[in-house]
């Protein structure tokens, strides 16, 4: 098949999109930490891209998306035919008529695996150890993220019933958000948790990060469509609908309920309606887009709470935002579903559907949080029990940044004013404005 250039170009555009919203999202977590943390926080995420650009190179293509010469195992996850990439470079186009080069696909997936793995890192913010974070973050996407990739998107079981999943509201956000749950629940709550004030250190950066993240995911999204065409378009609108309305109800939410719309309230608002919309974007219509936004984002902002009534640390709100709004999005395609990606077995009840596309609909984010939880909680237990997850209690007090990377995120002993005294010796005060 020949190369469609204007396709190719639109899909490595959005496959750096979406690689930016990595370091959006370092941002974005960076801000929400304490000061002492940031740098730690985004540390986190720049390793995710490492890591798992590493192991896609070798392995994590091909398990994700080759098929398995072996169909039961074929079910659960691929087989070795993309090894070191190397066949993809021979494949001149992608088999599925989009008529992108295969090495385009691959990369733009690349960065969807990157993501998943980064988004983990929020619920155990200030207390993981460097080292067993950046070991977890390869076993995980290894036996976790890889072959849920392959379930849903790959050809597994989960494709194979017809599950809709349009840009990763199961793979992604909910895969995330249960591995991020077992995860803090695993290393423990921050030395002083809902004793100490834990309040976000720079809301500035955390805007910048959710600007980040907001302009990405329309290549997160639209690209996720693999050609340029209508429904692209579609994806498109219906992200922002989403995600404008979700940040909106967040806010209306928080006046209502504590007197005050905050910074934080619409960042984290509008990175709900993303995470929400994700699975539906190019299935739905406009006014369903704009429904799943209100209602991620109304009950988002007060999931996020349930952190304290349950008693687990997910310090940046990874459950609340991620695993409930993918929930959302995912169940909501069950009954607003216009545009199935196959057939009219996948509508929703609204347009006619039956129930079997909304059973599999709840289906897939309770097979796929379950496996992502146990397996999750496996592999954090036996790295805590062994290298141990988490920083002494010592260094957490200090700071994880000064204690684990030997910087600080800020160096506030060279600020000029009166009475403080910088490295190089004191500082003398600037003169007084003498008044007329």
């Amino acid at each position: 098949m020949q190369i469609d250039t204007g396709t190719t170009a639109w899909m490595l555009t959005a496959t750096a999109l979406v690689l930016l919203m990595t370091p959006g999202l370092a941002l974005f977590y960076g801000g929400m930490t304490r000061a002492k943390s940031v740098l730690n926080m985004m540390m986190m995420s720049f390793a995710a891209i490492i890591v798992v650009t590493v192991l896609w190179l070798f392995y994590g293509h091909s398990l994700a998306f080759t098929e398995n010469p072996v169909s039961a195992i074929n079910n659960f996850v691929g087989g070795f035919d993309a090894l070191g990439l190397q066949s993809l470079v021979d494949t001149a186009t992608a088999d599925d008529g989009s008529g992108m080069p295969s090495l385009v696909f691959s990369a733009f997936q690349l960065t969807f695996a990157i993501i998943t793995v980064a988004l983990i890192s929020g619920a155990i913010a200030d207390r993981a150890k460097f080292g067993a974070w950046v070991l977890f973050a390869a076993v995980w996407a290894t036996i976790v993220y890889f072959p849920v990739a392959h379930w849903v998107w790959g050809g597994g079981w989960l494709n194979s019933m017809g599950i809709e999943d349009f840009a990763g509201g199961t793979v992604v956000h909910i895969n995330a958000g249960a591995a991020a749950l077992a995860l803090a629940l695993v290393i423990g709550k921050r030395q002083g948790w809902r004793k100490e004030p834990m309040r976000p250190h720079n809301l500035t950066l955390v805007l910048l990060g959710a600007a980040m993240l907001w302009f990405g995911w329309f290549g997160f999204n639209a690209g996720s469509e693999l050609i340029v065409d209508g429904i692209a378009g579609l994806a498109f609108m219906n992200t922002q609908l989403a995600t404008a309305i979700a940040a909106g109800a967040w806010i209306v939410v928080e006046k209502l309920r504590d007197g005050h719309a905050t910074s934080l309230g619409v960042a984290s608002g509008a990175v709900s309606g993303l995470v929400a919309i994700t699975p539906a974007c190019g299935f739905v219509d406009p006014w369903a887009a704009a429904l799943i936004g209100l209602v991620a984002g109304a009950v988002c902002a007060f999931a996020v709470g349930l952190k304290y009534k349950l008693n687990y640390d997910d310090s940046l709100d990874v459950v609340g935002v991620h695993l409930v709004g993918g929930v959302i999005g995912a169940v909501a395609l069950g009954f607003v579903a216009a545009y199935p990606a196959t057939d009219a077995q996948g509508l929703g009840l609204f347009y006619g559907g039956g129930l079997g596309q909304l059973g599999l609909q709840v289906l897939g984010p309770v097979a796929v949080g379950l496996y992502s939880f146990v397996v999750t909680w496996v592999i954090g237990t036996v790295i805590h029990k062994t290298m141990g997850f988490r920083i002494p209690v010592e260094d957490e007090v200090t700071g994880i940044d000064v204690t684990t990377h030997a910087e600080t995120g800020y160096d506030l002993g060279t600020v000029h004013a009166s009475g403080v005294t910088s490295p190089n010796g004191p500082v003398t005060p600037a003169p007084k404005k003498v008044e007329a």
